[in-house]
This record gives C-alpha cells, structure tokens and sequence, in this order.
C-alpha cells in the first residue's frame, strides 16, 4: 500500500472524466490545462480544539483529482482589505461557472465551487450518501445526503441543510446595502439551525465508516464547500505562486490505504485516460 510514514500521497493533474463547459467564455477567459499537484493528507486526522479558516486555499481534492476551491478571487471595489470578497455561488456575479459548479484560474486550473454535478453523476449515486473527496485535514467529503439519524445507517437518507443563514440588516460599511448573499460576509452560522457544524460537517456514520467519523458536506446553500477545517491542513494545500500549488514531500505517490475503512468508491484503482493515479501500488 502507498503509505510514508503518517501520511498518504495524492498526484492529479486536475483533469476531470466528466464533461465540463466551454473554456474560455464570456465570463471566464481562461482555457483548461494539466495541473501538477502533488498532497498529502494524514492518514488518522484529528478534530481541532478550534476549526481553521480556509482561507483562499483548496479546501480538498475530489475522487477525480480536481480540487474543491470554495472562495473567489474577486472583492468589492478590487480591494482585498475591505474584507468584502464575493460569493462564486450567489447568484450576483457571473465567474463563467459550468453544469459542474466548476471554471478555471487564469493557472488553467479547473476547480469547483460547489457541488460537482458532473462527477457525482458518473459515480451513479445520486441521493444516496456519496464519498467525493478527501479535505486537506485528512476528513472525508460527501455530497449533499447524509443519514436522517447521524448514528443510524438505516435510518431514511435526506439532504443535509447548513447551519449558515443571511445576516438581517444592512451592511455597516463597504458596499453598502442589504445583506443578500453577494458577499461571503452576508453569512453566518447560527448553532443548531441544520444538521452540520460551522464546519460543515459532523460525526456520524458512513457507508464507507460504518463505526463512524467526522466528515464533511458540500451542501446546495451556503457555504457550499466548508470554509473551516474541523481538523489541521496539510501545508501541501497552501497556495505557493503563479501555477503552484501543493508539493509535499518526496517518496512513493497516489492515494495510500483508506484511513478509516473499506476503500472509497473511485479510489483504489487507477483513473483511465486522466493521467491522475490513486492506487495501491505507487505505479
């Protein structure tokens, strides 16, 4: 099995199997190109005494190599400090996102901002609880359904709701305005108002982790993809330059032994015509 030391390796050049839209458009001028990353993720992760802030790196990779990236680059007025950075998934800008959540950084990397329509349709699981992915804390990700009862597995399956909710009122400064989505800042979490924590996740059991284990959702509202790690992120996941992200440390690469259980679905096996490898033999 590919393991060093505490750690399982992940290579992907960012190529999805599933189709995407036309790059570029419109609103999205750049065209898709092979990525190099190179992550790690630790193979038993542990829950932080407090979450960690996302903050402008990839969240995690999905099971097809591409990476979840739940923030934008775009803030009002063009000023970073302001604190106001747009939501991709709002509904107020246009990014050129596809059927997939997904568009591309001027890097040619494509990423996705939300649900990933296209590769939960190729795993043929659509409303049942899906593994997609793993966070750059070592947790697992899935898809919008989870168990009604989080200890129960045979309890009825539905979609998990955020904690997150809009802010009443106005903006105080910046933009300006009514609270209305446009901006991450419109948001808040709200204790116990869904299922899932402010990390967007919870403990429970999985088909993949029957005895179950934190995991993480990207659900249809707000935030999407998490923003917080419930867990510590590999500094692999740190953006590092202009078409560099990730590179940990030398040794044999692809997706090691499961941490908590059986083998994931889509991983444990070479993805064909992709060029990403997530294996168990480092080939």
């Amino acid at each position: 099995m590919v393991v060093k030391g505490e750690y399982r390796y992940i290579t992907s050049n960012g190529i999805p199997e599933h189709q995407t839209g036309r790059f570029p458009n419109r609103n999205n001028p750049n065209s898709i190109r092979p990525q190099h990353y190179e992550f790690r993720v630790p193979l038993e992760p542990k829950v932080s005494r407090n979450p960690t802030p996302v903050s402008h790196s990839p969240f995690g990779v999905a099971t097809n190599g591409v990476v979840f990236d739940p923030e934008t680059a775009e803030f009002w007025n063009r000023n970073r400090r302001s604190g106001w950075n747009y939501e991709a998934l709002s509904g107020k800008i246009n990014l050129g996102l596809d059927q997939s959540n997904a568009h591309v950084q001027p890097t040619g990397s494509y990423h996705y901002h939300g649900l990933p329509y296209g590769l939960i349709k190729q795993q043929g699981k659509p409303g049942e609880v899906t593994l997609i992915g793993v966070a750059a804390d070592g947790f697992p990700i899935y898809a919008q359904f989870g168990y009604s009862d989080a200890q129960d597995a045979e309890s009825p399956v539905r979609k998990m709701k955020s904690s997150y909710r809009l802010k009443q009122g106005s903006r105080p400064n910046g933009p300006g305005g009514k609270y209305d989505g446009t901006f991450v800042a419109d948001f808040e979490y709200v204790a116990d108002a869904g299922d899932l924590d402010e990390c967007n996740g919870r403990v429970g059991v999985t088909p993949e982790y029957p005895d179950g284990i934190y995991h993480y959702y990207i659900t249809e509202e707000f935030p999407f993809i998490p923003r917080f790690y419930r867990g510590t992120p590999d500094p692999s996941f740190l953006r590092h330059g202009p078409g560099q992200r990730g590179g940990g440390p030398g040794g044999r690469r692809g997706f090691g032994p499961p941490p908590f259980g059986g083998p994931p679905p889509g991983f444990g096996q070479r993805q064909q015509g992709s060029g990403r490898t997530f294996n168990n033999s480092g080939r």
